[in-house]
């Protein structure tokens, strides 16, 4: 049965750090509701309230904009090995730019990855255990890294065109205010 928390408690912490991807969830008060899987190894825990995630540059740029809109944000772990268990976390979203305070602050806990765009951190409300009994179970083999080559290849100033030409506005024509 489903469990509320008003923290990320030790035992979720655990249950986070096994889980290789993870999704994210935003929407505006009208338009698209966007939902997002994210892998590689790009999600901390900050504290009992915070969550973390290093953004990498995507075909859009669709939580940005979702969060400047609203700011709601739900992520959700999933478990395909092990206990049957999903989790997800509630909570209000921001966008932490790379250059700023912030990003400089919080970036050396990611290390750098090809293709980073910004941080997005969710400050946790609250979270809710279900069962995953439904879930099917499938063998984890490795992360892709198809995404990390590809924005390589691109350098530093091509994916600050890319992200100029993609990642500057949502599919619903909101602005996501991209920095580069």
């Amino acid at each position: 049965m489903g469990k509320f928390y008003t923290e990320i408690t030790p035992e979720l912490k655990d249950f986070i750090a096994e889980q290789q991807m993870f999704f994210t969830a935003t929407a505006a008060a009208t338009g698209r509701i966007n939902l997002s899987p994210k892998g590689i190894d790009s999600l901390r825990q900050l504290d009992e309230h915070t969550v973390a995630y290093l953004d990498l540059t995507g075909s859009g740029n669709e939580t940005a904009a979702l969060l400047a809109a609203d700011g709601r944000m739900t992520i959700m772990f999933c478990a395909f090995v092990g206990k049957p268990w999903i989790l997800r976390l509630y909570g209000k979203g921001e966008v932490v730019q790379l250059d700023s305070e912030g990003g400089r602050e919080l970036h050396p806990l990611f290390g750098s990855i090809p293709g980073e765009r910004h941080i997005v951190v969710l400050h946790v409300e609250s979270a809710q255990t279900s069962c995953g009994m439904a879930v099917p179970l499938y063998d984890y083999r490795e992360q892709r890294d198809l995404l990390i080559d590809w924005a390589a290849k691109r350098g530093l100033e091509g994916m600050k065109e890319y992200r100029r030409l993609k990642n500057s506005v949502s599919i619903d024509g909101l602005p996501t205010g991209l920095q580069d």
